[in-house]
């Protein structure tokens, strides 16, 4: 019986180490993507949260002139440049998190359901998905103290 409680309370312990208690703005700020390829802006628009690319690799590191966004629905939108494109919308802050926003992946074209929970002070989990959480991906992003990243200053 001891052995149950002591590896229920261990359990419990590392499950409080890992939680980390979010405020609605500790959201805010400069974001690299979990591959290193863009840096979005986090910013509250009245009481929704929003993000928006600021910085490419790609553009960055001369690959391309441009990034357009050639994989959009409208095709009136198909000519703009990434840089400046809000990819997170809708996002409210509930209990610790960030729920009922959406995520558009210029790579596909897609948008799709998102929500977004700090594991730290530094590392953001992003899930994006389709329906319902459970058909999903989650997503590392890591905080940035500018909009680009050290390694290209």
């Amino acid at each position: 019986m001891i052995k149950i409680l002591l590896t229920l309370s261990l359990i419990s312990s590392i499950n409080l180490a890992q939680a980390y208690e979010a405020s609605a703005d500790d959201l805010l700020g400069y974001w690299l993507s979990e591959k290193g390829e863009a840096v979005i802006r986090v910013y509250k628009d009245k009481e929704e949260f929003k993000g928006d690319i600021v910085w490419l690799k790609a553009v960055h590191t001369g690959e391309f002139k441009k990034r357009l966004d050639e994989n959009n629905p409208d095709e009136s939108k198909r000519g703009r440049n990434l840089i400046g494109v809000t990819i997170l919308e809708g996002f409210e802050f509930d209990g610790g998190r960030w729920i009922n926003g959406t995520i558009y992946d210029a790579k596909s074209g897609k948008t799709y359901s998102a929500k977004m929970k700090l594991e730290d002070k530094n590392n953001l989990n992003l899930r994006g998905y389709v329906g319902i959480s459970l058909f999903g991906r989650t997503s590392k992003w890591t905080r940035q103290e500018g909009k680009v990243p050290k390694k290209y200053q």
